[in-house]
């Protein structure tokens, strides 16, 4: 099967900052790389407010905020050129479940994406970690991963 690169996709690796000791991506980053507007993602996100626990989203202080700006260069010049209200972060299972929840076809993409990587890994952690791994449901004997 040939694999597919995903089209116009930004290097997720540096939109992925860090506060409050965890790998978060601001609500403007995951908007972009799902393909549709800041404002709809996080509309999409308060309609389905039960599905984010503080684990996987949360508001950053104006403090926190200052320190990011300063990171990445967000200050814009100009009037209307700077947010009314602070940002939401998601960390990777609120990238996730805000994927489920936006009616996109590029988070679709992106979420299938981030699905069959993490099963890629997990096969490969099986192979290498261990001698024997079970294969399939309830299997009753071990057989050996290769």
């Amino acid at each position: 099967m040939k694999k597919r690169r995903l089209a116009n996709a930004p290097k997720l690796d540096e939109l992925i900052r860090e506060v409050r000791r965890q790998k978060i991506m601001l609500d403007f980053d995951l908007a972009q790389v799902y393909g549709v507007e800041t404002k709809s993602l996080n509309r999409a996100v308060k309609r389905n407010a039960d599905r984010f626990p503080k684990d996987f989203m949360f508001q950053v202080t104006r403090r926190e905020f200052e320190a990011l700006r300063y990171q990445i260069g967000t200050l814009k010049t100009g009037r209307g050129q700077h947010r009314k209200y602070l940002p939401y972060v998601f960390t990777e299972h609120g990238a996730i479940m805000a994927a489920n929840v936006l009616n996109s076809a590029r988070a679709v993409q992106m979420m299938w994406y981030r699905v069959s990587q993490n099963a890629r890994v997990a096969r490969r952690q099986a192979r290498v970690g261990s001698k024997t791994c079970l294969v399939g449901k309830g299997a009753k004997k071990a057989t050996r991963c290769s």
